[in-house]
């Protein structure tokens, strides 16, 4: 009876606790919760805030920024309850402060990927990327100083204000620049732990070189020359200036000690320019041969001396990052016809003559032909980004135009491959090789084993493979093209 006595009371007792409880009014409280997780119950969530903000001052002055804010990943939601454990705003502080970072108020930059095409002819999906800044402007006044570095400022000022001359003969107008890739900008808290850009000269070399790091010095030696450094540390004319602004052009003279930035282009976004273009053409005579048998093998006169003609093209030319992607021709006058060369050859054969050939004669200037109807280099040989282009692009002679043999030889390529699209390779009897790609579908002429003369057309000119616009791929290699060869500059040539 009396352990009945005892419990019966025990519950009692419990009982009126809990009732007690019961009988106080609820109150209002917020849960804070972290990550998903909770960290306890405060009075007042302004009260919270306000204690975060006042003990983050160094945030603020590493930011300048006037208020501090609560981590991203914090939730504060309004309950209501009959209990009394309710935390200080100070010991929540304290849980969050070791956790999570706090937030300032800013702008979340996104910039929409391009996708892009592997070797084997793979799409590579564009990588979306996150910029984070205090103030947009900085954004805004960092992507056209990244326009400036590939368009010249001083052009691109022109264009902006709409103060650039009109074309009279010849010249170039820019008709349009924009950014290719999509830009979305929304106001936002940054967690203080992201990279957040604070001026445009930080940002606009994040865009340009993909980083922020200092890029590679050189100390400039006796008889360097732009040039000779750009090709010697891999990177191209036009990434040396950019990457020197002070330096105004490739013929600027360097002196010994002088120090200079060799900087990787990898660029963050795609600044296109669309300019309209006349200019003055070279026009390339042709030569004929006339045979005189009363004369030996090794005369040759000229009979009739070639003269190059004129022609005055219009072209449309667009250009991503200071390349040309795209020269879309749009009108030819000719104001001058060219003249042909004709040539008098013997062909009397000596005693003990047994033929031959070019057999190992390096050749000089003027031996290989142009390949082209139209002259326009898009693109010149030299490293660019990283990468050697072994060629020269030639563009501007327009969709299926002729393509010609430079010097006479053996087709010993005569296919498609996903880079160079359509193309044709020509073993010549110097030992010297020629490729032609990105021709059109249908416009290689030769096959393998066939017997070709300089001059002959061998193919049309088009966009086939890794080409972003109509051009000729124009390659001059001593040895078989990546099978042992080395490229060569083919301006060197002519």
């Amino acid at each position: 009876m009396k352990k009945l006595i005892i419990t019966i009371m025990v519950i009692s007792i419990l009982f009126t606790a809990g009732f007690s409880k019961m009988l106080k009014s609820p109150k209002e409280v917020y849960r804070v919760y972290l990550k998903g997780e909770s960290i306890g119950l405060i009075k007042s969530k302004e009260k919270l805030e306000k204690y975060i903000d006042t003990k983050e001052a160094e945030i603020k002055e590493k930011y300048k920024v006037k208020k501090v804010y609560a981590p991203t990943d914090l939730d504060i939601v309004k309950e209501v309850t009959y209990y009394d454990n309710v935390s200080s705003v100070k010991k929540i502080y304290n849980k969050i402060k070791d956790i999570s970072p706090f937030t300032i108020n800013g702008y979340k930059i996104t910039i929409k990927g391009i996708d892009s095409k592997d070797s084997n002819g793979k799409t590579i999906k564009g990588k979306n990327q996150t910029i984070y800044v205090l103030d947009k402007e900085v954004f805004r006044e960092a992507a056209n100083t990244t326009a400036q570095a590939f368009i010249g400022k001083s052009v691109y000022e022109s264009f902006a204000n709409d103060t650039q001359k009109e074309i009279e003969e010849t010249g170039t107008v820019i008709e349009n620049i924009y950014i290719e890739n999509t830009v979305t900008i929304k106001k936002t808290n940054i967690s203080v732990d992201e990279t957040i850009y604070m001026d445009k000269e930080t940002l606009s070399q994040y865009l340009l070189f993909g980083t922020t790091k200092q890029q590679q010095k050189y100390r400039v030696q006796d008889g360097d020359s732009i040039e000779d450094i750009a090709y010697n540390n891999k990177i191209s004319n036009e990434e040396f200036l950019i990457a020197n602004p002070t330096i105004p052009s490739v013929n600027s003279l360097l002196y010994s000690g002088q120090e200079v930035t060799l900087g990787v282009l990898k660029p963050q976004i795609r600044v296109v320019e669309w300019d309209h273009v006349v200019k003055d053409e070279e026009q390339n005579y042709t030569t004929i041969t006339e045979e005189d048998p009363n004369q030996y093998t090794d005369y040759s006169k000229v009979k009739q001396a070639g003269v190059k003609g004129k022609n005055r093209v219009t072209l449309k030319i667009q250009k991503v990052n200071g390349e040309s992607t795209s020269i879309v021709p749009v009108s030819t006058e000719v104001l001058k016809e060219p003249v042909q060369e004709i040539v008098i050859k013997g062909t009397k054969k000596k005693s003990g003559y047994f033929g031959g050939g070019y057999g190992s004669v390096i050749p000089t200037k003027g031996i290989f032909g142009w390949p082209a109807t139209c002259s326009t280099i898009s693109s010149p040989f030299g490293w660019r980004w990283g990468a050697l282009h072994d060629a020269v692009d030639i563009a501007g002679c327009g969709y299926g135009s002729n393509i010609f043999a430079a010097e006479s030889g053996t087709v010993v390529q005569s296919s498609y491959k996903y880079d160079n699209g359509q193309y044709i390779t020509i073993q010549h009897d110097n030992g010297y090789y020629t490729m032609y790609a990105h021709l059109c579908e249908g416009c290689r002429y030769v096959s393998v084993g066939q017997r070709v003369q300089k001059g002959q057309v061998i193919g049309g000119m088009g966009r086939t493979g890794a080409a972003s616009g109509v051009h000729l791929h124009f390659a001059i290699w001593t040895g078989f093209p990546y099978r042992g060869g080395k490229p060569l500059n083919p301006m060197g040539f002519y």
